[in-house]
Parts: C-alpha cells; sequence; structure tokens
C-alpha cells in the first residue's frame, strides 16, 4: 500500500510542478503527504499572486479615467436626487445651524409690516446685464434662431467661439446691425433676472417685492439693446416709445399711482436720456410734452449710476483691459496678450467692443473740472481705512483701522494715465511732454495676417504709437482726444451721440441735441418738482481711478499699451496696486461719479435741475459675506452684487409701497463725498 500511495503521490506533484524537489527518503507517508499538500499549496497562492499581478499591469489610463467619471456622475446623481428628495428648507436649516437665525428677507419683513404694493415699478437694466437672442445670423450659427447669444449659459462662445464675437459685434461705420445679422434684447422679467445660471441680478429684488403683492402687471424690465447708442436703440427698436408706452399703461390700470423707476449701472445714463427724450418735440423726441415725467414718476431710484463716467471705460477702449485682465495677462502673457488657440482674445474683445456705442457713454464727463489735473484731484488725500457715517441727523466717526504713512502720500489721481509710475507721482513742472494730436502715425507694418483681428491700432506706426507713450500723462480733459486718435472711427461714430464737456447756457438752442441727453452736465433735469431722485451705491472697495501704462512688447498682431502692473505702492495698504490707482466706491463706479450729482449737482434748485427735484445720497457700506454659506452676501456693496443688498432692497420696497425720502432718513453717507464735492469749483 505504501507503494501504491508513493506512486499516486508522485503524479500528482509532477502536475502541479515540473520541478518538485525530490522528497527526503527518510520521511514518513503520513509527512509526506503533509508535505505534498503544503508545497502544492504554495505553488498555487503562487500562481494567484503572478495572475493578480498580471492583471494590475493591464490597468491603463483609459480605465482610470474611466472609473474616475463614473465615480464623478453617480456622485452627481447622488446629489441631485438627494436635492429634490430633502426638503426645500433644509440649507436654510443648515446655514442657521452654522450660523445662527437668518433675519427674514426685505419682502417678508415689510410684509409683516402691514406695506403692501402701490406704486408700479420699472427696471432699467445696465450694460451687459441684459439678454440678447439671435433672430438672423451667418451660416455658422444655424440652429440658434431666439437662443441667447448673450446671457444664459454662454454656451455658444464655447463651441464656435469666431462666429460668436461676429454675431456679437455691430456695424463699424453705423453701429446697427450687421448686414445678415439681427440680435434682438430678450423681453419680460427674465432679460435681467439673471446674468447665467445662479448669478442673480434683479432676481433677488423681483422676488421680495413679490412677498407684498407685486406681480408681472405692475412689474416691467425695460429690456433694450445695450450695445446701441441710446439714441439709436430707438431708430432700429423704437424702446424710448415702448418704455413710455409701458409706464402710461401701469399708471393708468394701477389707478393713477404713478411709476417707480429703478435703473442700475448705465440704465441710469439711458433712462436721463429717456426722460429728455419723451417730453422732447418729434420727430428727434417722443412728444410727450413738458409735464409728463411730474405725470408719471413718482421717484427714479438710481443704483450705482455711472453719471460722470468711469475711468475704467477709458482703459478697456484704450487696452482692452482693466485691472483683473492686466493681472491674468502679466501671469500668463501669451494665454491672453498675444494667442490663446490663435484666436488673439484681447484683439478680438477690442475689436467687438469698440463697436458697441453705449461704451462711450461712460468716458469720464466734466474735464478736469470734475476728475482734477496734473496737481490736484477731489479725492485728493484719501485713505482706504477711513471710515465714517453721516445721516440727517448726527455724524458717526468710525475708528481708523490704519494710521499708514500712505495717508501722507499724494496721490495725482487726475493724472488718469500715466506711461511710468515716476510720471505718475512727478511733479507737473518736471514731466516733458510732446503733443501728439497733430503727429503723424507713420506707416502701418502689421502682417497680414492680422487682418481678420483688425483694431485700429493696425493702422498705426511705430511713430503714432511712440508719439501717444511721448505724452506721458493724460487726464480728463485730453482723454477724448487720445481716444479719436487711437480710434477715429469708434469716435466720429460716438461724437455725434454723446458729450463729455460742461454746458455754459443750458438754454442754448444747441444742448436740444440728443448727443447732450446722458450728460448729467448739459442737460436739465424734467420740470417735476414732487418728484424724488436718489443716487444709491455701494462703498468701501477700491475703485479704479487712475492707470499707470507702457508700451508692449512688439509681437505679431498685438496691442501696443497695456497696465504695467509691476507699478506697486511703497505700502501695503497704498492705494497703488497692480499698477492701478483706486479710490472709495463700488469696484466699478466711484464715489465721485455715483454721488457727486446728487451731493451738489442737482441740490437745491441749481441750473441743472431748475424745478428743484429733491435728491438724495444713499450710500450702503460694503460687508463681504461671512463664510460660503451666505453666497455673495446681503450687505455686499459690489456693483452688481449690491442688488442683493438687504438694506437697499428694504429703502426700494418702501419707496415703491409709497415712502419719500424723508420717510427713508434722507441721506446716509459713510464715503467724503459731499466734502469731495465742495472742492470741484462748478457753476451751479
Amino acid at each position: 500500500m505504501s507503494l501504491i500511495r508513493r506512486r499516486k503521490a508522485a503524479p500528482e506533484a509532477e502536475k502541479a510542478s515540473s520541478s518538485q524537489e525530490k522528497i527526503p527518503e527518510d520521511i514518513s507517508i503520513t509527512e509526506e503527504e503533509e508535505y505534498n499538500k503544503k508545497e502544492l499549496g504554495a505553488k498555487k497562492r503562487s500562481s494567484d499572486e503572478k495572475k493578480s499581478s498580471k492583471g494590475k499591469d493591464k490597468w491603463s489610463c483609459v480605465d482610470g479615467c474611466c472609473w474616475f467619471i463614473g465615480c464623478i456622475c453617480t456622485t452627481w446623481w447622488l446629489l441631485l436626487f438627494l436635492y429634490n428628495m430633502l426638503p426645500s428648507s433644509l440649507p436654510n436649516h443648515v446655514t442657521e445651524f452654522i450660523t445662527g437665525p437668518l433675519p427674514d428677507p426685505p419682502g417678508l419683513k415689510l410684509k409683516k409690516e402691514g406695506l403692501r404694493a402701490k406704486h408700479p415699478v420699472v427696471f432699467v437694466p445696465g450694460i451687459v446685464t441684459g439678454g440678447l437672442e439671435l433672430w438672423e445670423g451667418h451660416e455658422c450659427a444655424e440652429g440658434l434662431f431666439r437662443k441667447r447669444m448673450w446671457g444664459g449659459t454662454f454656451g455658444e462662445v464655447y463651441k464656435r467661439p469666431l462666429c460668436w464675437v461676429d454675431h456679437m459685434s455691430l456695424d463699424n461705420e453705423t453701429g446697427l446691425d450687421p448686414p445678415g445679422i439681427r440680435l434682438r434684447p430678450v423681453s419680460g422679467l427674465v432679460a435681467a433676472d439673471y446674468f447665467m445660471p445662479g448669478y442673480f441680478v434683479w432676481a433677488v429684488l423681483i422676488a421680495n417685492l413679490a412677498r407684498i403683492g407685486y406681480e408681472e402687471k405692475t412689474m416691467y424690465m425695460a429690456a433694450y439693446d445695450w450695445r446701441l447708442s441710446f439714441q439709436n436703440t430707438e431708430v432700429r427698436d423704437q424702446t424710448l416709445s415702448r418704455i413710455k408706452s409701458n409706464i402710461e399703461l401701469m399708471v393708468a390700470t394701477n389707478g393713477g399711482n404713478k411709476a417707480v423707476v429703478i435703473p442700475h449701472s448705465m440704465g441710469a445714463l439711458y433712462f436721463l436720456h429717456f426722460m429728455k427724450w419723451v417730453e422732447a418735440p418729434a420727430p428727434m423726441g417722443g412728444g410727450g410734452g413738458p409735464d409728463w415725467c411730474a405725470k408719471h414718476i413718482k421717484t427714479v431710484l438710481n443704483i450705482g449710476g455711472p453719471f460722470l463716467g468711469v475711468p475704467k471705460a477709458v482703459a478697456g477702449l484704450f487696452s482692452a483691459e482693466a485691472k483683473d485682465i492686466a493681472v491674468a495677462r502679466a501671469i500668463a502673457p501669451g494665454f491672453l496678450g498675444n494667442d490663446i488657440f490663435r484666436l488673439q482674445t484681447l484683439q478680438r474683445v477690442m475689436k467687438m467692443s469698440r463697436t458697441w456705442d453705449s461704451t462711450m457713454s461712460m468716458i469720464p464727463k466734466g474735464g478736469d473740472t470734475i476728475w482734477g489735473g496734473l496737481d490736484w484731484s477731489p479725492e485728493e488725500g484719501y485713505r482706504p481705512s477711513k471710515r465714517r457715517k453721516i445721516t440727517n441727523q448726527s455724524e458717526v466717526k468710525f475708528e481708523d483701522e490704519n494710521e499708514s504713512l500712505v495717508s501722507n502720500q499724494k496721490v495725482n489721481y487726475g493724472r488718469i494715465i500715466s506711461f511710468g509710475k515716476d510720471v505718475a507721482e512727478a511733479p507737473s513742472s518736471e514731466i516733458e511732454r510732446i503733443d501728439f494730436r497733430d503727429a503723424d502715425k507713420g506707416h502701418n507694418a502689421a502682417n497680414n495676417t492680422c487682418r481678420d483681428v483688425w483694431t485700429e491700432y493696425h493702422d498705426m506706426g511705430i511713430e503714432g504709437i511712440t508719439a501717444v507713450a511721448g505724452y506721458r500723462v493724460y487726464t480728463s480733459d485730453s482723454l477724448p482726444d487720445l481716444l479719436q486718435y487711437v480710434a477715429p472711427k469708434m469716435m466720429e461714430r460716438g461724437s455725434k451721440h454723446f458729450s463729455y464737456g460742461i454746458a455754459d447756457n443750458l438754454d442754448d438752442p444747441e444742448y436740444q441735441h440728443y448727443r447732450y441727453w446722458s450728460n448729467p452736465l448739459e442737460t436739465k433735469l424734467p420740470n417735476a418738482p414732487e418728484m424724488e431722485i436718489f443716487s444709491m451705491y455701494g462703498v468701501g472697495i477700491p475703485t479704479e481711478r487712475a492707470y499707470i501704462y507702457k508700451l508692449s512688447p512688439a509681437a505679431e498682431c498685438y496691442i501696443p499699451f497695456q497696465i504695467d502692473t509691476s507699478a506697486n505702492g511703497e505700502y501695503e495698504d497704498s492705494c497703488l496696486q497692480d499698477g492701478v490707482y483706486t479710490v472709495d466706491g463700488d469696484e466699478t463706479v466711484p464715489v465721485l461719479s455715483a454721488g457727486f450729482m446728487g451731493a451738489k449737482g442737482w441740490r437745491g434748485k441749481t441750473r441743472f435741475n431748475p424745478s428743484g427735484i429733491r435728491t438724495y445720497v444713499r450710500e450702503y457700506d460694503h460687508a463681504p459675506p461671512a463664510n460660503l454659506l451666505e453666497g455673495r452676501g446681503t450687505q455686499s456693496g459690489a456693483h452688481v452684487d449690491i442688488m442683493g443688498n438687504f438694506q437697499l432692497m428694504e429703502d426700494i420696497i418702501r419707496v415703491a409701497a409709497g415712502a419719500t425720502g424723508e420717510e427713508l432718513g434722507g441721506d446716509q453717507v459713510y464715503s467724503d463725498v459731499f466734502k469731495w464735492s465742495e472742492k470741484i469749483n462748478l457753476a451751479l
């Protein structure tokens, strides 16, 4: 038997492995069987490990990507399922658990106080916030009929960027539609409730007005094509006539209660133009007569209105950049400064935006009288840390957080563009300037490959570029001449629709032309003594006021000028950072532009306000969100985010429900706008 067992065991071992070791002769049969079992187990484990190792070697990058995408999709669908299944109030409960009880939204709070809808409300959106949809386009826009080309998801920007740029541009000669293209403003409240999914503009205010009884028949979004000059919105779309008719209808169907008009940003300039247009005789005006505004408008609540323009508009027209773009350009010059997949991003942005006549409405107005010259500016001595609150009754001073040496450093804000930090800081007597106005632009040596991204810089030779830099420093008086030199076609169109001076005699028939109607320094407010005008804007955020420029490194299809982001102040709290001087404002509009007319130019009976319309300045001190759960914040003073500011919305709702400026508490001021206004020597 032992022999048979040995013969059976041997073949089994041979099957397991051809290299099996010999069994020692002195081992017993039982031990021999145990030994064979151990050897077979070891071989099997070794074989399994090799198979497992081979399986790991076969795992590829594609497998990893698929696994990752699968995990993302599974997580997304799980979160989406939970979002739809869980109670809608859960996020609020989580926020309250972390931050404590949340205040009631303004609409709910005022509803509990007994306020109800009274005056019809008209919203006037600003530049870029209103949606535009396609009604006719080129072959590349096939399938996009009535789809948003601006606003919404911006999906077409990523799919076909060059086609999108062509359709968003206007005709460079007429400022109207290019041949074969028709973009039109979206109608209804959805035109500007959200700029894109999740990014509100008017939506939060609309929702809070609805809480006290407002609905679509008592709210009207005065949507217009914000790319066009103001008068051309009437020429092409009859937008001004539609606004007039809708306000008349809303007043007539609401018991004769006058309308409360709420313009935002450039919408304040647009509605200023409207108030002159509606009373002017046809065909230039709407023919409503000199008392139309008095009959139909109770209050105008201007939010972040750039009445005197914004230096940021100059930077955009001059070099297609502002502070944020300039910093990104410095970090990745090849990405924005020249090419991104051969699209020449900034050049195409410049080519497109220079066809939008509306941008020229925001060039600084009033010249050196308002904005300051080489050696002075109204905001001289501004300190970022200085805070105070002024009301009609009292003044409360806030403790200065920083008494740094920066307060002793003079900033020449009147020098809106300086070529070099040394020029921005030098005494004016030491600055040598060569006049550029009549300089020969020289020979254009641009490569032919630049023709598809043509800008007016491509018509300038090196002599013209050198002449611009040789003038060294530009104040508000010389900015229109600068833009006329570098962008003559744009300024030729713009000069037919906008003006930037100060009227000597407002009774001169010259000022009856529509080109003056959006400049508060060259036009009169309507004869409506019972009407009220508010200037409502955020403060406490560094806002662009002046720039330090340099010549760009020569490159194919380049823009020859750019902000010098290497220029910084000597102190951490300096007003100069990344080549940009900042003052108090809402991040886009300086206090001077938003508040001067309400604080001085229109206050009381002046030549700009002959009927003595009551004006109020309401500032909202910026407070960033305490945590991510607050979103964009309920106390924000930023140019767009202020539309979700609880205090602002409460003021608006109270006025819409019938309150006057005095009942709101009159002026509410944190900045030095009254002090700065007094420094401006303007005949009133």
